[in-house]
């Protein structure tokens, strides 16, 4: 059995990688129970991955032979207010405005295991943002980051919910832990109450299928005619949970200067519906937007437009309705028939 690690140690090199939030916990398995419901449920169609590999999702030992501590990591994004000056609302939920925060992890958890193996060579880990198999929040409220508050993401009292997650597994103990957040949302139901679609079936429980940010994320094909009116505004992710919160109030820490919004990230649905295939490519490369591909952002555009009775709102909509894609063009024909 190797000596404990020391979790001021593991801790410090976290924070030197970058990582502003930083917690751990023991690598005990979680209780599988929310999880299974929820696929049971149907909440999760969709999503393939999270159907797969449902035993190490629960277990960190079944990832890690021999997994003994989680590492939960948080790096917080601009929660500030639109820019002045923007001639319309910004339609990009704020974690995707500006570098893809994927990228952002990676790179941190790699110089992470570099700083780990130097403590020890011989230690093994697993490091994994979302598209992996750990539930990164679960183990960030484990870990003492925060709490899962009735909109289903972690809270902190400091940061509010404005961060992303990442976990990294290690095969070593700590000589001491974090304890697991309490609650705090108590009997406030506001983010229950402004979501749009009615995506949450109970307190801190998302149907995915009725979540906007699934729709304009990871639907590649077309979104659900029930669902189009409340995208106005909205062309890729969704924040109305988010912006009503309490502890999402004005006073937080900035974000990440290296998540800082890009030029993309800042346009109206408009600019985003008339964009030119080069010029997605070039605006969109290494953003959160580039999931969604060309067709399907300028998809999502065309339906937040849908209630934007503006001239040019109608003209990029005649525009994008004689579009070649056959997506987009549907989206656009849709959108001019049930706009104000």
């Amino acid at each position: 059995m190797s000596p404990a690690l020391s979790a001021d140690g593991v801790i410090a090199a976290a924070r030197a990688c970058r990582f502003t939030l930083v917690g751990v916990a023991p690598a005990a398995p979680l209780d599988p129970a929310p999880f299974l419901h929820w696929l049971e449920a149907g909440y999760g169609s969709g999503l393939a991955a999270m159907h797969r590999r449902v035993a190490q999702r629960l277990d960190p030992g079944a990832v890690v032979p021999g997994a003994r501590t989680v590492i939960a990591l948080g790096i917080p994004y601009s929660a500030g207010k639109e820019t002045a000056g923007q001639p319309e609302r910004p339609v990009i939920a704020r974690y995707a405005r500006g570098r893809d925060y994927h990228l952002a992890h990676r790179d941190r958890m790699r110089a992470l295991r570099h700083s780990l193996l130097e403590m020890d060579p011989t230690l093994n880990s697993y490091a994994c943002v979302d598209a992996g198999v750990a539930m990164e929040k679960a183990w960030a409220e484990r870990a003492g980051l925060g709490w899962i508050g009735k909109h289903g993401l972690v809270v902190s009292r400091e940061h509010g919910s404005w961060f992303t997650l990442s976990v990294m597994v290690i095969d070593r103990s700590l000589d001491r832990y974090h304890e697991p957040h309490p609650r705090l949302c108590g009997d406030c139901d506001l983010c229950l109450r402004a979501c749009p679609t009615g995506a949450f079936p109970a307190p801190g429980v998302v149907d995915a299928r009725l979540c906007l940010s699934f729709q304009t994320v990871e639907n590649h094909e077309s979104i659900p005619v029930a669902l189009r009116a409340a995208l106005a505004g909205r062309a890729f992710g969704c924040d109305a949970c988010q912006e009503v919160c309490p502890y999402n109030h004005a006073g937080l820490p900035p974000g990440d200067p290296r998540q800082t919004a890009r030029p993309i990230g800042l346009m109206s649905a408009t600019e985003i519906a008339t964009l030119g295939r080069d010029d997605f490519a070039r605006l969109a490369a290494g953003t959160p937007m580039a999931r969604a591909g060309y067709h399907g952002l300028r998809r999502n555009a065309a339906l937040a437009l849908g209630s934007d009775g503006r001239p040019g709102a109608r003209a990029a909509l005649v525009q994008l309705s004689r579009d070649t894609s056959p997506l987009v063009s549907e989206a656009a024909q849709w959108a001019l028939g049930h706009g104000r």
